[in-house]
């Protein structure tokens, strides 16, 4: 897949409703999470869409053939006491392993950058070892690990961040 085929944007319409879909579509299918993760993963998107400030956050989807299929966002509301959030990455089953991922990541990085956010983190759970691989390839370091249930089920969560 080159790049030209994938269009990088900000928010579109419906997009909310379709990061939603694609994160409760796959860890439905893969990890057995329901209605509890939709509706979080739905709420805390929208929730901070209302909010966004171009100055501290970002928001990124990833188009092709005008139907998303991707996304990430960096949230910079707490980025001097805890880092800058990553958040919402996600790509279509039909399209991982194409580029799309790292090309999100990509762009969330080089924002952070840009911004001069001393550091990056997210929260994710043990047993995403293709998504593990992209953070580990941009320089993201395992720095916590703990049982936890915040996605809706006790999963191994993991911390991992990149100082930039």
């Amino acid at each position: 897949m080159s790049k030209k085929e994938v269009i990088i944007s900000g928010y579109i319409p419906g997009a909310i409703g379709r990061i939603a879909e694609l994160h409760a579509t796959y860890y439905y299918e893969h990890w057995g999470f329901h209605l509890f993760f939709e509706s979080k993963v739905a709420m805390e998107l929208s929730e901070f869409l209302r909010r966004f400030n171009d100055e501290q956050d970002g928001f990124w989807v990833a188009s092709l053939e005008e139907s998303i299929v991707g996304s990430i966002a960096i949230d910079g509301m707490d980025r001097e006491s805890k880092g800058a959030h990553l958040r919402w990455f996600i790509v279509a089953t039909a399209y991982q392993g194409q580029g799309i991922g790292k090309i999100l990541i990509e762009e969330a990085v080089e924002f952070s950058r840009k911004k001069k956010f001393g550091r990056v983190y997210l929260w994710t759970f043990s047993g995403l070892d293709p998504a593990r691989h992209l953070y580990e390839e941009f320089g993201f370091k395992l720095c916590e690990q703990r049982e936890g249930s915040q996605w809706g089920r006790t999963v191994t969560e993991q911390r991992f961040e990149l100082i930039l």
